[in-house]
């Protein structure tokens, strides 16, 4: 049995309110889960102490026995100290200007300096 932990949706609609559970990875999402395991309100601000609440010793548990965090999940843990922090994703390549934009730039970041320097000399 592969187990994850992860969120089920809660609350009502535009309200938002999950709980992270541990789960079978076969189970649909809001379905049925093993343990509840934490708590997350994304509705609270971000330095809210009630926004993120877990079970630190029952994760320890679940993480020992192999039941793998969502990615999500997994931030929470590393945020709280219990697993370690995934990496940043990076901006894809295929997303950065192209040569004759990013030589574009660079004429209207000097033109900009030209007449910038040209003015405060007169």
């Amino acid at each position: 049995m592969a187990l994850k932990i992860r969120m089920t949706r809660g609350g009502t609609k535009k309200r938002p309110f999950y709980s992270i559970v541990v789960a079978d990875s076969r189970s649909p999402r809001d379905g049925r889960f093993i343990e509840k395991l934490g708590t997350y309100n994304p509705m609270l601000e971000k330095g809210h102490a009630e926004r993120v609440v877990l079970k630190a010793e029952r994760i320890q548990h679940w993480l020992k026995v192999g039941a793998l965090p969502s990615e999500r999940v997994q931030r929470f843990l590393g945020d709280a100290g219990l697993a370690e922090k995934p990496r940043i994703r990076e901006t894809p390549k295929k997303s950065a200007p192209r040569a004759k934009a990013q030589e574009r730039a660079k004429a209207a970041t000097a033109a900009g300096e030209a007449a910038a320097g040209g003015g405060a000399q007169a």
